[in-house]
Order: C-alpha cells, then structure tokens, then sequence
C-alpha cells in the first residue's frame, strides 16, 4: 500500500476510496498526534473545519467533525468556504490544525482532506506520516464532560472577508469583471467580496451547485469565461478553481492571462511599492521561459523550486521572501497569507489594474509567452530517466538544436508511470517538433 497523503492531503473517489470511516479515523488520529506530540498548547486542542460544495462534503463533515470532537478536540465550523478561508480561520481564532474537505479542481465525484497546522501552514510530511501509522491504532477515549464541542462560527468568515478587503491596494470602483466561481467555494463570497471593493460583477457559475463543481467551468475551463467578458463589455474575468485556492484572468478581449503573467505583474507591482523582500520571486521548473527573461529585463531575481506550491511555499519561508507561484494561479502573498488564495490574487491583480488605469492586456505583455508544449510519455521504468544513457544523448541533441532560444524539460510524474517531456522555443512548430523526437526517444529507451 502506497502513502495515504498525497502532495496536497488525502484524495479519492468519495465513498470509495475516501469513505466516512476513514475520514473519522483520520481526523481522530490527527488530534491524537496533536495531543501526544505537545504540538496543542490547549487542554483541548481547537480545530477549524471547512468544505466546498460537492455534495459528498456533508457527510464527509460530518464524518470529520464527529472524529475530532469524540477525540476530545473543539470544533469550529466554517461551512462552504474557499481553502485559503481555513488557514486564515486558523490563525484567527488561534487554532491548532485546520482541515478541508475539497478535491481542489477534480472532479465532483472526488472529494479530499488537507490538513492545515497550528499558524495556517500545511502539515509537514512528518507530522502527515506520524498520522497515518497512527490510523487503526488503539487510544483512551474521552468520555463525559472530556469530549470535545462541536459549533458554527460564521465570524471567521466575516474576519477573512475584511482581511481580504484590508489587504486589496486600491478600491475597484468602475471596473467591470466576470468571475467564474467554477460552482464551488467561491460562489457566494467571490462576488460579494469583489462588490464590496467597488467592482461592478458579473457571476458566472455561482449558484454553489456542488453537483457541477468544475464541470465546464473555472480555472479549468477558461471558455465561458473569455466569452462572458467579450459579451458584457467587461475589462477583465478572474476563474477560480473548486476551492478557490487559486485562480486565473482573462483580459477585455477575451485572451488568457495565466499565473505566470500574474505573477509577474504582481511582482512589479510590489517592487514599485518598495515590498518586494530581496527583488525577488520564487516559482517552479515549469514557469515559462518569458518569465524568467521578463523578470531578468525587470531586474528581478527569479528563484526555481520543483513543481507543487508546497516546495514554492518552503522555499519562500526559508530565504525570507514574500511572493510566489504557479504558472497553473497559485499564488502566495506571504505579508497577507499563508497559502494561496486566489480572491486575494483576484483582488492584487485587479487592483493593479485600477491603480495604473492600464487594460490587463497591456500589463500582461511585460512578459511574452513563449510556446510551450508537453507531451506525457508511458513508461514501464520512470525512475531510470536520470541516467540512461539514450535519454541524456537525445537531450542533448534537443537543447543543441534551440540553443539560447528555448528550453527542454523532462520530469517522472510522481503519480503516475509517465515521463512528462516540456519543450519550449520560439514558435510553436519548433516546439513541437522538438518535443515530439524527444519524447519518441524516451519512450524507445525507457519502454
């Protein structure tokens, strides 16, 4: 049996793989492992829960809840609330773990747990491993007057709210935005949200119908959103995902603005202010090349970490820098969050909008995409990638022929027996035919 933890907790088809029993016995040997490892400084350690909106979060609520409070742990509910809504209720009411039932942009029928710790952070693999062997095993249960309260705390959502509105740079007023709510946790609070900023918002996808939770829509499906701007004359659209941990935009024609553009917009944005720690950003392997070079033009320093916004997260915290992302719109804003949190980016980036009067279009051509193309190889051996010997020739040969003008990338998925070959270069046909020899030649070798 693999590990139960993934990179971001613990997924699967609800009720299949991540069943009611599970869930409890999950969150019981979470507050176990709090209580034994001194990690709780309360006699009852205090725990904050939230969901999105698949209609396997009820039960798998339930579930949690009843397994915290029969561990002996205090319950704070928040509801339907966007992930990063939970790590902020975490510091907020000075919890000690947090927990989210969501499978992020998966599909409705999945549903997952992400445990947060003590200061909003995600738990550490040691601590997520130390759960996990802990899973079955016997403990004293407390009884009577020991066992933990369960109760709804809408506060904490009206605190992230005014958190986030605290934390915009300007006011929004005439801006006309579309928002993709994807129908998950963004539904209500992403528009309400970005009115009480000034914008005038067009919802689309916001009834928190969980049962089409990123069905055709979000950060996912960028569609309907590019089309909702164009028709409502609007200056930008923002896409969240399921749990709105992250999100997307989409200029006033209805062109694709990705992470990337948005991270470097918001890098020059937070240089000009004088709060940009070191003049640098940190993002993954996988960032386009035109960032990279539109940062260097701006003089930025650009730190690379692997991809997974937990190593982007790790590496910010450790050398002291506040911004950090993904190319798929995670984005971390470390003076104002502890994860990503994608209304928080929506209103970082709309706001940049607001306080140049520039169009987002203009702002996202500080940095020009160059064309990037993957291609996933089946494999029966991932991990000899590293070394075998006609791999490293064919690599060679690729990062020969594009020189300066692109880059070659080649990764083992960590999930599954696949080689993931990224080539990017001046046009697109170069690309293409870059990676397509490429990822013949590594399905040849590691056939």
């Amino acid at each position: 049996m693999g590990r139960l933890f993934g990179t971001d907790g613990v997924r699967g088809v609800a009720n299949v793989d991540l069943t009611a029993d599970l869930a409890l016995s999950l969150s019981g040997a979470a507050v176990s492992v709090l209580t034994r490892s001194g990690r709780s400084v309360r006699p009852r350690p205090l725990v904050v829960v939230g969901r999105d909106t698949r209609p396997s979060g009820e039960f798998l609520e339930a579930a949690v809840t009843a397994g915290l409070a029969a561990a002996g742990a205090d319950v704070l509910r928040m509801g339907v609330v966007p992930t990063p809504a939970v790590a902020f209720g975490v510091v907020a009411a000075e919890a000690d773990l947090g927990v989210v039932l969501s499978a992020s942009h998966n599909a409705m029928p999945d549903n997952g747990i992400k445990l947060f710790a003590g200061g909003g952070f995600k738990l550490p693999d040691e601590i997520e491993d130390q759960i996990e062997a802990h899973l079955g095993q016997l403990w004293d249960r407390p009884t009577g007057a020991g066992v933990g309260r369960i109760r709804d705390e809408p506060a904490l959502l009206e605190r992230y709210e005014q958190h986030l509105l605290d934390a915009a740079p300007v006011r929004l007023d005439g801006l006309r935005v579309v928002v993709d709510c994807a129908e998950g946790a963004a539904s209500l609070i992403a528009p309400a949200v970005l009115r009480r900023a000034g914008a005038d918002v067009v919802p689309l996808s916001s009834q928190g119908d969980g049962l089409r939770i990123n069905a055709g829509c979000g950060a996912t499906y960028l569609d309907p959103l590019s089309k909702g701007v164009v028709e409502n004359g609007a200056h930008a659209g923002i896409a969240f995902d399921g749990d709105a941990d992250r999100c997307l935009g989409v200029d006033a024609s209805g062109t694709v603005v990705d992470g990337d553009q948005i991270l470097a917009i918001s890098a020059i944005a937070l240089r000009e202010r004088g709060a940009l720690a070191a003049d640098t950003v940190v993002t993954t392997v996988m960032a386009n090349l035109g960032f990279k070079q539109a940062m260097q033009a701006q003089g930025i320093c650009v730190v690379e970490t692997s991809v997974g916004d937990r190593y982007v997260l790790e590496a910010m915290r450790g050398g002291g820098f506040l911004l950090g992302g993904e190319q798929s719109g995670h984005v971390i804003f470390l003076d104002h969050a502890t994860t990503g949190d994608g209304l928080l980016t929506a209103l970082q980036l709309l706001g940049r909008v607001a306080e140049t009067g520039q169009p987002l279009a203009e702002l996202a051509a500080v940095m020009t995409r160059l064309p990037q193309v993957l291609v996933n190889v089946r494999v029966k051996d991932k991990h000899r990638l590293a070394d075998d010997p006609r791999v490293l020739a064919a690599l060679a040969r690729a990062e020969r022929k594009l020189g300066d003008s692109g880059r070659v990338l080649l990764r083992p998925s960590g999930t599954e027996p696949l080689v993931r070959v990224m080539v990017e270069a001046a046009d697109e046909d170069a690309a293409r035919e870059t990676a397509d020899r490429l990822a013949a030649a590594v399905g040849q070798a590691l056939h």
